[in-house]
Order: C-alpha cells, then structure tokens, then sequence
C-alpha cells in the first residue's frame, strides 16, 4: 500500500493509501518522485470523468508530469544509478508493436499511459518505471523544470513535425501551457519571431515577457491584420501551430498561414470543427497533426539545460503534497493567471 493522491470519481479526490504494482523488473527503475505537474487531462478527469473514450471507471491516481531521484536499479539496468536526478516519459509502449517498430510508439494502441484509465498515474512516494523512458537531468536543470519536460515535449514535437527552418516567422494559436511552451519550442528551433493569439490577456502577458514572442489579443484585434502588417497582405506566417482547440481558431490559423506554409494541428478540440478543405488546398499549406510525442524528451531537456528555452517563469505555484487537493481545486478554478501548478512530495 501506498499514500496517493486518488480520483475516486468525478469531482472526487482524496488523499489515501492504495495497492499499487511495485515489482521492479531487470529492465525498470524506481524512482522517488519530487515533482508533479498539474496538466489538464488531469483536471478534466476531475472534474468530467472521461476523456473521450477514455472513463473513470474505479479509483486512480492521477499525475503524469514528473520527476525525481532513482533509488533502485533492475539487474539489467546499466545506464542509470541510484542517487541520478531523473524525469520520466509517462507513455509506455508495446516494443514489439508495428508502431513502435516504425518509430512511432507515440501511437501505439496499446501504449500505457499515466494516469490514462485504467493506468495508475504518479502522484505517489515512488513508481516505479522502465529505464528506456527515464532520462538522467543535467546539474543545471531543476526538479521543477523536469516536471515540465512532458509538455515542454509536446512544443517540440510540433516543431520536429513543422519541419521550422531557421528565420521562420510563425503564429500559435492559443496562450496555455501547450500553446506557451510550443512557441518556446518555435523560437529554440530557429524562427525569428512568433505570434500568439488568445482571449486571456493574463496568459498573453505572460508569454509576451519572452523575448521575439508578439501576444495578439482577440478582444481587441484580428490576427489576420497583425499577420498582414508584419508578412504583407495576402501572405502570412510560414508555420502556424493551432494550440488552442477552439472551433473559431481553425479559420484564424488557415487565414494566417502563407501559401505553401505549413499547419500543425496541437491543441485537441472536444468536438468535430468545419474545416475549409478547399482554402487549404488553394494554398497548397501543408498540414501535420501531433498527438503526444516521440523521441523528444533527450532534446527537450537540453534546451532547458542549455538555456535556450526557461520555463520558470510558467511556474505559477507549488503546493505540498499534503494540499494536493487544495492544488488540483484552484486548477479547476481555471484561473487566467495560472500557467502551470506543481505538488512536491
């Protein structure tokens, strides 16, 4: 039995003790966990019980942004030690799946993902997890950025799907975590300048802090006009990421994106959207979709190691483990100042 923070069912959560898999196999690591992020699948389970097809059917702990320090090794495991300061990738794959044998376990079926029903996420003392997808942390990087390697994965694997080429102007739409972290992501990987795009003047002037990032606020302007005064009218950006998942937000990123540039489609809407097929394809703008990541985590970490991306100022609070509750209650609160919220155990 272990204390955990657990979604007994929609709306419901309690600290408590609970049986978790604790066998350590030749190929796993235990890891003590220090950090864990508060990403928004989590609260939506909260506060909804579902993600699609994906149902709260029996308690689980949530949690799938993390990092920590290893503590135990299997027998077989050579690369890590105990005492290494880690994060973990929370997906784990079937190796031997067509998917995973293409490169692409990101969308492997049959991939088991933290806290994703009916997987146990990590807000717990220790889980324990495979060394293929547990990733030592430079000296520079600390517990709390590594608790934000997850998302930070999933901007740069958008910029690895848009194929950025260095001066690239670009626009994302939608301020969340996603969408700040994505345009971080864009500026790392060598576009000159980004645009992002949201209702929520406080995540605005939270991205607008970093520099060559241009906050357009929709209460007040239309991106196409922002787009035309800095691209030229009838062009626009070379790469738009949709970050966002609004039904509005899709006429926005093809009237922004220039002809032959290229659309990256991040943010997950909660229904189907009309799609102009046909002003796409009078543009020739190539489109890309993201679902997670894959093969991401090594650089993702090195940016923030290297300086390249500081997700620090994304930090908005960090309570104890013992006000998890409390945390998750002011994540559903849906504050417009709140970036990213963490719990440390």
């Amino acid at each position: 039995m272990a204390e955990a923070l657990v979604l007994e069912e929609k709306g419901v959560l309690r600290l408590r003790d609970i049986a978790l898999e604790d066998k350590l196999g030749p190929n796993d690591v235990r890891v003590a966990i220090h950090t864990v992020g508060i990403c928004g699948s989590d609260v939506h389970y909260y506060k909804h019980g579902a993600i699609g097809p994906f149902i709260v059917r029996e308690p689980m702990v949530l949690g799938h942004e993390a990092s920590g320090t290893i503590v135990e090794i299997g027998d077989a495991v050579c690369t890590l030690k105990p005492g290494d300061r880690v994060c973990m990738e929370p997906g784990i794959p079937d190796p031997l799946s067509r998917a995973a044998r293409l490169g692409q376990y990101n969308i492997d079926p049959a991939v088991r993902f933290w806290a994703t029903p009916p997987v146990h996420g990590c807000l717990t003392a220790s889980v324990v997890h495979p060394a293929a997808y547990t990733f030592r942390l430079p000296d520079t990087v600390s517990f709390a950025e590594a608790a934000m390697v997850e998302p930070l994965a999933v901007g740069v694997h958008a910029c690895v799907k848009a194929r950025l080429q260095p001066g690239d102007v670009c626009l994302v739409t939608g301020a969340g975590p996603i969408g700040i972290v994505t345009a971080l992501s864009a500026l790392a990987s060598g576009a000159s300048q980004v645009f992002i795009s949201d209702f929520s003047a406080p995540k605005l002037a939270i991205a607008g802090q970093y520099d060559r990032i241009t906050p357009v606020d929709l209460a007040k302007e239309k991106p196409a006009d922002v787009i035309a005064a800095r691209c030229g009218s009838g062009w626009g950006v070379d790469v738009t990421f949709e970050a966002s998942g609004f039904e509005t937000a899709y006429d926005d990123a093809l009237a922004c994106t220039r002809p032959g540039g290229r659309l990256v489609l991040v943010g997950m809407p909660p229904r189907k959207v009309a799609f102009d097929i046909v002003a796409a394809q009078a543009r020739e703008i190539s489109i890309e979709t993201v679902f997670r990541y894959a093969h991401v985590y090594d650089r993702a970490i090195a940016l923030i190691a290297s300086g390249s991306i500081d997700l620090k100022p994304l930090i908005s609070a960090t309570f104890p483990f013992r006000e998890a509750v409390a945390a998750f209650e002011r994540a559903a609160e849906g504050r417009p100042e709140d970036v990213k919220l963490q719990i440390t155990l």
